[in-house]
């Protein structure tokens, strides 16, 4: 009789590694890391923050992103997360859920807008040639599909959340009769 172990009941043995995912191996991890999100993301702002408890220091970190199919959908998301994997992954599934609808005529928006978000003061401005922006301003305009637009930060603050809060807002702020 020889000593030779026989696979669990049901078990197929097919050529190379393959029988782990027949066996449902394979679970853990990157779920569908393979599949191709339809939202390009930028990630406009990463820190770490702290937590002070009697026992030390907590750190954990903020990521905001800003998400965009290129045809007039933005979003803007911010989390924290354990880990700098975590939190992009949270702001992700955030700006998801806070997408709104930009009406694009010719590429560029349809008149000037103007709003202010907390300490960010911003001007919109419709053009004829590429985005002539900086920062977030930019970053909100190529992800949601703008491609000739002026952006002007009336007051000067260094704060990237609070721009792009504010450039969505006016963003949002559009309307086009039909």
């Amino acid at each position: 009789m020889n000593n030779f172990r026989r696979p669990f009941p049901g078990h197929v043995k097919v050529g190379g590694g393959e029988n782990k995912e027949k066996r449902g191996g394979f679970r853990r991890g990157n779920f569908g890391a393979d599949r191709k999100s339809e939202y390009e993301q930028k990630v406009l702002d990463i820190a770490r923050v702290t937590r002070v408890t009697k026992g030390g220091k907590r750190f954990s970190f903020r990521t905001t992103i800003v998400i965009g199919d290129g045809k007039g959908k933005v979003g803007l998301g911010t989390a924290k997360g354990r880990d700098v994997a975590q939190s992009v992954q949270k702001a992700f599934n955030k700006a998801k859920k806070n997408l709104v609808i930009i009406p694009l005529v010719g590429g560029t928006i349809p008149y000037q807008v103007e709003t202010k978000y907390n300490s960010a003061k911003i001007i919109l401005k419709p053009s004829k040639s590429g985005v002539k922006a900086g920062g977030p301003v930019r970053v909100v305009a190529k992800l949601a599909g703008i491609t000739s637009l002026t952006g002007k930060l009336i007051s000067r603050t260094n704060n990237k959340i609070n721009i792009a809060r504010a450039t969505i807002e006016a963003l949002q702020k559009l309307r086009i009769k039909n």
